[in-house]
């Protein structure tokens, strides 16, 4: 161990004599510097104007006058997606989903006002997130640190010399990894230490140990990450002669896995699982829901149907002798359809999105930067599983809300029909507090792992291979 930190200090201390490590090291702090300030600014511009949106549309609902319970299901709500407290790290989809959604009965609204909706096109080209720096920019570092740390040793013929004085292959590729670990740690300690101040501001000082295991895991990926990547400079490095050929072996590679794979990965995806368009989704749904009938026609057949059955049910021979609002009823039955049908679809969806997704998953496999992607915005809750998630828990809010408007109906709305100069009925504002206002839950860090472990297992795959091949490529590697 003694000799390994001796290379690894002596590499750090070489790669500090370049002009050029510190003039990019430089950079790269600055903009993982602005890259932090920007994810800070975003989330609280979002959040306050999430907050005060919130706020309005709560005073609003708490304000409507005395109504009828149906005509309140039709007034709807507008709930807000959150955003998790971390998501200043990693975007994510963020800027590509939307961020709020209108609830109203009988209807499943899609999420909209995604920030990527109102841009001019250029958040196709990425967004500048710290997460983006560490995955994309911080291995391009790294494999100008690591790209001549055998090969330059070659060339100088101090590769023997250094065989020749007892060193052994192993500890000589551990110590340039290492050296090179802790160059790249001087730039994601600061991102670190930023990183946990910010979010604990983020979180008003009051941290959860769901946060907290969180942004541990976060931290391990990333260094594991660092070290896989170093270990593939290195070793690139030692099977190389030149230096000029193993910088132009890494840059390719970088390019590949960053650029060119992720990219064929989403289009085979799209291609082999390929998604309806909006329109023929929603065409696919009226479809359905004409088949089941229209709760809002007397005359449908199934509704016909329904109403006598529930005559026969409570025994009498008109709507107006139940012990209930029989207008409610079948607005509630009408809920039950069309949301189970809404459900199926979206569920249908869903699966065709995850089914893309997959390959990103399975991909990872052999590509270190898809795995890490994936992981970094599944653990700061701004990946399609947690949009998917708001989705969720947005319908069962609405499909909440229209059914106590119409329980409602049922308990405080007469059968009997008004006459013409009659007040149309309603009941007291003052049941519209008791629809509580909309609360995201952001799933459990255990959920995130459960639904991660594919991505988990490939990069501890990953960092087991590097170190394999660090201990054992002795075997293959030429001294001169």
């Amino acid at each position: 161990m003694k000799t390994i930190f001796i290379i690894s200090g002596r590499t750090w201390k070489t790669a500090f004599e370049n002009k050029a490590t510190i003039a990019l090291t430089l950079i790269l702090g600055l903009t993982l510097g602005l890259a932090t300030l920007i994810g800070w600014q975003n989330f609280n511009t979002q959040n306050s104007q999430r907050l005060k949106y919130k706020e309005i549309v709560r005073q609003k609902w708490l304000s409507k006058p005395d109504k009828h319970p149906h005509r309140m299901a039709h007034y709807g709500y507008l709930v807000f997606r959150d955003k998790h407290e971390l998501s200043f790290f990693d975007f994510g989809i963020e800027s590509f989903a939307g961020v709020s959604i209108f609830l109203e009965a009988h209807k499943q609204n899609t999420v909209n006002f995604s920030e990527a909706g109102f841009s001019n096109g250029m958040l196709r080209f990425g967004e500048l997130s710290v997460a983006m720096v560490l995955q994309l920019l911080v291995p391009l570092l790294i494999f100008f640190l690591g790209y001549n740390s055998i090969s330059a040793e070659r060339e100088a013929g101090t590769l023997k010399i250094l065989l020749c004085q007892g060193v052994k292959w192993h500890e000589l590729l551990f110590g340039k990894v290492l050296g090179i670990i802790f160059i790249s740690f001087t730039l994601f300690i600061p991102v670190i230490l930023m990183t946990i101040i910010l979010w604990a501001a983020l979180s008003n000082w009051q941290v959860s140990a769901d946060s907290s295991l969180r942004l541990f895991l976060l931290i391990a990926a990333y260094c594991l990450y660092f070290m896989i990547c170093a270990g593939v400079a290195v070793l690139v490095s030692a099977f190389h002669q030149t230096s000029k050929a193993a910088l132009t072996s890494l840059l390719v590679l970088w390019v590949f896995f960053t650029l060119v794979m992720p990219r064929i990965t989403q289009a085979v995806g799209v291609k082999i699982y390929p998604s309806p368009a909006k329109i023929e989704f929603m065409a696919a749904i009226e479809a359905d829901l004409q088949k089941e009938g229209d709760s809002h026609n007397p005359d449908d057949p199934h509704y016909a149907k329904f109403k006598a059955d529930v005559l026969k049910k409570y025994k009498v021979d008109e709507v107006v002798k139940l012990p209930f609002n029989y207008g409610g009823y079948v607005m509630a039955e009408g809920e039950r359809i069309s949301a189970e049908i809404y459900s199926r679809h979206q569920k249908e969806l869903n699966k065709t999105f995850e089914n893309q997704n997959s390959f990103a998953v399975a991909a990872s496999y052999l590509n270190p930067f898809l795995a890490i992607k994936n992981l970094s915005m599944a653990l700061t809750a701004s990946d399609f599983k947690t949009y998917v998630d708001f989705q969720d828990q947005a319908e069962a809010y609405r499909y909440q809300l229209a059914q106590h408007m119409n329980k409602l109906q049922m308990e405080n709305i007469s059968n009997e029909k008004l006459g013409e100069k009659e007040k149309a009925a309603s009941i007291s504002h003052t049941h519209w507090a008791e629809q509580p206002d909309f609360q995201y839950r952001f799933k459990t860090v255990n959920w995130v792992i459960t639904n991660q472990l594919g991505t988990i297992l490939s990069i501890l795959l990953w960092f087991t291979a590097v170190l394999i091949m660090l201990a054992i490529s002795s075997k293959w590697i030429k001294t001169l």
